[in-house]
């Protein structure tokens, strides 16, 4: 039996299959897509089994209804390699009016997703599934709840139980990977390398049928890991790639990378939030590039848990890209996003948790120590100061959001302190 709780995303299933007839569950290779969806459905087709995969392809051009009989919620796993599939899955929801008839799963957008997804308007509900958060593998103990945040919970306690640098390290360096927390520690870490190895390989050409280089690809990655946290433009990395790249390489060329990169779920940018603010200041509206899960910017610049505790400055991008990945699973069960902002003057906070009913707290996000973490809540405390809160409401709470930390609570000025080991939905 794994260690690790029932994960956030079973819950959302559970709740999506009782309002509409399909769900298509996306996100990353090996992130636990097919055994949440198993758990929830009561058929499956297992679409890229080797030893039936020909005939599947083959039977969705020709009578792919016969490939949705089954007790429901029917799972079609890695839909995506039969994608004419997409089209009966429709119909039948259509015709037999029931919700909770299917779920579909995939590791990678189809290059006709557009138009493919349109047709599936009130049809079929999309969800996103990531990496797993410290929470769901059993490391957080769940102390600090966000969802108590948003509902303004005037005191917190909780008492840090990864209050080690070595350990937030290998925590890094590991991921949120399911299969990792059953393996070793030597051994656990060398899944990310090995994830990067398939996507440099095989996954970065297969998702739209166009070759793309492993080294160029493997170049691109590194050069990300390095822009983690930062609204590097495309130029920027391009310029970044070129240090070891001696083929012609233009902008188009790396955006074709990224493009492919998102398909597959390997990054995931962070939007920028624009507020109602009391001042006219300019803000700036560029993504900021986030990878899906710390252990792949770690591999990508080929480091380990020791090389992070001798590069404290990388391993605060590392542990920023780590605190992302977690709020994001979190805000997803609150029916929110994540956003970043800065503006011209330099203000700049590292999280906006935007509910859909407008709620929205602030977060930055500090490795450790009391003089980051005061500058942390000054930066909270300048931003709340600039929003116009007679054209929005006022963040229903500020928090820092650490990595070495004893315990977790509220300071006189109202900025909590939340050690990541303490934090849950």
């Amino acid at each position: 039996m794994s260690k690790y709780r029932n994960r956030i995303v079973d819950k959302l299933i559970e709740k999506k299959l009782k309002g509409i007839g399909a769900i298509l569950i996306e996100g990353p290779k090996l992130c636990g897509k097919t055994t949440s969806a198993e758990h929830a459905s009561k058929s499956v087709l297992y679409i890229a089994n080797p030893d039936e995969m020909a005939q599947n392809i083959r039977l969705s051009q020709l009578k792919p209804s016969l490939l949705l009989e089954g007790e429901t919620p029917r799972l079609l796993d890695e839909w995506q390699i039969a994608p004419s599939i997409w089209d009966a899955v429709r119909f039948e929801v259509d015709h037999r009016n029931k919700v909770g008839q299917f779920i579909l799963t995939g590791s990678a957008v189809p290059a006709d997703r557009e138009k493919i997804f349109h047709s599936g308007t009130g049809r079929v509900t999309w969800l996103k599934m990531r990496t797993m958060s410290l929470f769901e593998s059993g490391e957080s103990d769940g102390s600090v709840s966000l969802e108590d945040l948003f509902s303004q919970t005037t005191e917190i306690s909780g008492k840090n139980n990864i209050n080690d640098i070595e350990q937030i390290a290998y925590l890094a360096c590991r991921g949120g990977w399911p299969t990792t927390l059953e393996l070793d520690g030597d051994i656990a870490l060398e899944h990310a390398y090995n994830y990067m190895q398939a996507v440099e390989n095989i996954d970065v050409s297969r998702v739209d049928n166009i070759r793309r280089e492993p080294e160029r690809t493997k170049r691109l990655l590194k050069s990300y890991a390095r822009c983690q946290g930062t609204q590097a433009s495309n130029e920027a990395i391009r310029q970044d790639m070129l240090v070891n790249d001696s083929d012609k390489l233009d902008v188009d060329t790396v955006v074709s990378y990224i493009n492919a990169l998102k398909k597959i779920f390997v990054i995931e940018d962070m939007p920028a939030w624009n507020p109602n603010l009391r001042s006219k200041t300019a803000v700036r509206t560029s993504d900021t590039r986030y990878f899906t899960d710390p252990s792949i910017a770690v591999a990508s610049l080929g480091l380990g848990p020791n090389d992070l505790i001798n590069d404290l400055n990388t391993f605060g991008f590392i542990f920023e890209t780590l605190c992302v990945r977690d709020l994001r699973v979190y805000a997803d069960s609150l029916n929110g996003q994540v956003y970043h902002y800065r503006d011209k003057s330099g203000l700049e906070c590292d999280a906006v948790i935007h509910l859909r009913d407008g709620r929205y707290g602030l977060v930055e996000i500090k490795l450790g120590g009391e003089d980051a973490i005061e500058h942390g809540a000054q930066t909270l405390k300048a931003l709340r100061n600039r929003i116009d809160t007679d054209k929005m409401p006022s963040p229903s709470f500020m928090m820092v959001l650490v990595g070495k930390g004893s315990f977790a609570y509220k300071r006189e000025d109202d900025v909590y302190i939340v050690p990541i080991g303490c934090l849950k939905d």
